[in-house]
């Protein structure tokens, strides 16, 4: 959990982060139904992984990136998702609709942790 010089790890920064993000948006009325989707990538494909998918009040499925960065250097945490990542979220999340013979109204948020602030960013990008 902690590397050298008592700093948390990337990946202990990454899942305090997401246990935040859905804290808040459970808060906010939104339900969970799946925590880090994986969809396998192939030979010449990188994996994707889509953190929280959750219901939103209204019936909207919610596919939730979150990123985290210490601080807000460099563009903060959301300039993170980045064109290749939001395609290997749209391709995961196509994946993830095929068990639904009718398919739900979709959106892509980003939950942005950037040290102690959060942001949650409804409809951040489009499929």
């Amino acid at each position: 959990m902690f590397g050298a010089g008592g700093v948390k790890s990337t990946k202990a920064v990454g899942d305090a982060a997401e246990d935040r993000a859905l804290a808040h948006l459970q808060r906010q009325g939104l339900r969970l139904e799946c925590r880090n989707y994986r969809l396998a990538g192939g030979p010449r494909q990188r994996g994707a992984e889509i953190d929280l998918i959750l219901r939103d009040r209204d019936g909207t499925l919610v596919f939730c990136e979150v990123r985290a960065r210490r601080g807000a250097a460099h563009g903060g945490a959301a300039a993170t998702v980045d064109l290749a990542k939001q395609r290997r979220l749209v391709r995961a999340a196509t994946h993830y609709l095929m068990r639904f013979a009718t398919l739900p109204p979709c959106r892509f948020d980003v939950v942005a942790v950037d040290g102690d602030a959060l942001d949650w960013l409804r409809g951040a990008f489009e499929a």
